[in-house]
């Protein structure tokens, strides 16, 4: 079985307050031109994507120079529903496996499309991502739209151990009861920080 994790890239789809609005126009017609095309003008952070290093980090390192080994790999997910701040369990010692890509169900991706969705998400506490550096997971994926607030640090502190973020993930709760399934999350080949994805799970 296979989930879609992953939003639709939409005219004017919703954008983090600053973002340039993504534009997504037909520019030719079949009827007129003798075939169809459309045109995408997008920042790399809008709807579901891969945060780079790059992103928030003085270094030069595109998207497109990680393996693609980086973005896939067996997944387990959390379920932190209910909570303003995702902290360490002791449980989730056992639950990571070393190198997997960690998914957070937090439900706040009900919200998408709200102006509260970009305000009052859940965040990621520092001894939870301790957890994360020491399992030396791949990637952490959310389904909110960062995994801190500014002046980002959280985000800083996963960068700086080779963790790169997905943010904006769609249908997460769809994963939920779910013991065994890989993540596969691929950016776009593109000299950039980060990358508009497409993001799926793919059940043993």
């Amino acid at each position: 079985m296979i989930i879609d994790l992953t939003h639709t890239i939409q005219h004017l789809m919703p954008v983090y307050p600053g973002d340039a609005d993504t534009v997504l126009e037909q520019s030719k017609h079949i009827s007129q031109d003798g075939y169809n095309n459309h045109q995408l003008s997008i920042n790399m952070h809008a709807g579901t994507h891969i945060d780079g290093p790059m992103h928030l980090l003085d270094v030069q390192q595109y998207i497109d120079e990680f393996p693609v080994e980086q973005f896939v790999g067996d997944a387990v997910l959390l379920d932190v529903r209910g909570v303003s701040a995702i902290a360490y369990k002791e449980e989730y010692e056992e639950l990571i496996k070393e190198e997997q890509i960690v998914i957070v169900y937090s439900g706040h991706g009900e919200l998408y499309g709200e102006p509260s969705y970009f305000t009052d998400y859940p965040v990621l506490n520092g001894q939870f991502v301790d957890l994360l550096i020491r399992k030396r997971v791949k990637m952490i994926g959310l389904d909110t739209p960062s995994p801190d607030k500014y002046p980002f640090d959280i985000h800083k502190k996963l960068f700086e151990n080779h963790i790169l973020i997905i943010e904006n993930l769609k249908h997460v709760e769809r994963l939920a009861g779910i013991s065994a399934f890989e993540i596969i999350a691929l950016p776009l080949r593109i000299q950039a920080d980060s990358s508009i994805a497409r993001v799926i799970a793919r059940v043993k």
